[in-house]
């Protein structure tokens, strides 16, 4: 135990363990990216404007009216000030429209699996009905078996009448004759 100790506190050997000095910020891998698509979605805000332009506003009033101008070199310093802010925010809005193309082509693949499982379904279901369609056209219909049924009841109201002309035999038909 005591040569392990002996071992690590040598200065001519390295550590295994790496240490920093500043310890660096851990971030998860959307934290920037929702940090980018929320400073995207307050630039596009009339609220961001207003302020803008009031910022703006202030910083003209302020160096042509008042005697202490921070800005001498004829507002060279406010187009610097303007350039900046659009210079981080055009990576940044773009960073947001790809992370929102990135979640519209996510969407638009699901929509595809869900339409073509529907489209699926829908030709199984018109291949049941078509062969529930056949199956009914080998079945009796209720108009057809109502037509039979007053056959039926027109023949024996015939019957129970007498018989008619039509049933009367003739000679040729005799009760033992063959045809």
């Amino acid at each position: 135990m005591a040569d392990l100790r002996a071992e690590r506190a040598r200065l001519d050997t390295p550590r295994d363990v790496r240490r920093h000095l500043v310890r660096r910020p851990t971030m998860g891998p959307d934290t920037f990216g929702r940090f980018a698509e929320r400073f995207a979605r307050y630039m596009g805000t009339a609220r961001f404007l207003l302020w803008m332009t009031g910022f703006v506003v202030f910083w003209l009033i302020w160096n042509t009216l008042t005697p202490w101008k921070f800005d001498p070199y004829a507002f060279i310093f406010l187009t610097l000030m303007l350039s900046l802010q659009a210079s981080y925010a055009a990576p940044l809005i773009l960073l947001a429209q790809n992370r929102q193309e990135d979640r519209d082509r996510v969407i638009a693949e699901h929509d595809r699996q869900i339409a073509a499982q529907s489209k699926a379904d829908m030709e199984f279901l018109a291949r049941e009905m078509a062969s529930l369609r056949m199956a009914l056209g080998e079945v009796a219909t209720r108009d057809y078996v109502r037509s039979e049924l007053r056959a039926l009841l027109a023949e024996l109201e015939e019957r129970r009448d007498g018989p008619g002309e039509a049933d009367v035999p003739t000679d040729s038909e005799g009760p033992g004759s063959t045809t």
